[in-house]
């Protein structure tokens, strides 16, 4: 059975794909082939946000494709500047628009911070306000499942106290190299599925010694491997790419890694993105 068939079931018993394509960085003007080009191959996934800018092409993407909508599994995100009820409510309008899908099957709150203040101030009281613009239209049937992305303990904490819909999913940087194990865990104990974005750490992992000789040993690529150590950690795995040739071999992880290299791959601490730390997620602030 390939990871492509593969799914967790949310707290509120609707089916997640394993695996899914991630599109950051994938221009507007290409989201629609590339989107058409991974449901080809057998993704079921697609994840965008506002902040990627490229949600027209991935609905584009997603209409054209040869499948009924419902086969398909749609996440975006709310722009993490917005932290009022009003603004939210506008903005999950202006996605459903934009993507033009009748309706989104996963809708998160990017980040608990604006990036400009990543890991910053309390936007609690705003959390919350997005929060309910996020359980009003997953009420209205205009969101099938809503969440949150790059929220720490604390901020689920604030969520699921004050909330009335417990968050179904919790996106965050998780790879060989970066792994939260107890935010992680306390994410499964409250029934939060984690979904892993940058999975192959932006593409940094690939000047990694030892998790290449890991990967020799399976005889898979780094991406590969890196791709299913975040699947047994009981995550989703969202590696993005352009590439249908990268596509395919993404999706190609239908083997085990052993306890021990597990071990391995969860002690590294490999957090040096480069060029790429620039960006809030990657540098922490």
């Amino acid at each position: 059975m390939s990871i492509l068939n593969e799914t967790y079931t949310l707290s509120n018993d609707i089916q997640i794909p394993k695996l899914g394509l991630g599109t950051w960085f994938i221009d507007d003007d290409k989201a629609a082939d590339a989107v058409r080009a991974a449901v080809e191959i057998g993704y079921r996934n697609i994840d965008t946000a506002q902040a990627y800018g490229n949600e027209r092409g991935v609905g584009e993407g997603v209409r054209t494709s040869r499948l009924a909508r419902e086969q398909l599994f749609v996440s975006t995100k709310l722009a993490a500047e917005i932290k009022d009820y009003d603004q939210a409510v506008a903005a999950i309008d202006q996605s459903l628009s934009a993507l033009d899908i009748d309706y989104i099957d996963l809708m998160l709150i990017h980040a608990p911070q604006p990036w400009n203040d990543f890991r910053g101030g309390d936007y609690s009281a705003g959390n919350l306000a997005a929060w309910r613009a996020l359980e009003h239209a997953h009420q209205a049937g205009k969101l099938r499942s809503i969440g949150v992305s790059n929220f720490l303990q604390e901020d689920l904490d604030n969520i699921l106290e004050h909330g009335t819909v417990a968050p179904h999913v919790n996106q965050i940087l998780v790879h060989a190299g970066n792994t939260p194990t107890d935010l992680i865990a306390y994410c499964h104990t409250r029934n939060i599925l984690v979904e892993a974005y940058s999975p192959i750490a932006h593409g940094e992992i690939l000047n990694n010694e030892r998790v290449a000789a890991i990967a020799q040993k399976y005889r898979v690529s780094v991406p590969q491997l890196c791709i299913r150590y975040t699947l047994q950690l009981q995550t989703v795995a969202l590696p993005k790419t352009a590439n249908p040739n990268h596509m395919r071999s993404n999706a190609e992880v239908d083997f085990t890694i052993s306890e021990t290299d597990m071990e391995t791959l969860r002690d590294l601490h490999e957090r040096d993105y480069g060029q790429s730390s620039a960006f809030p997620v990657y540098s922490g602030k």
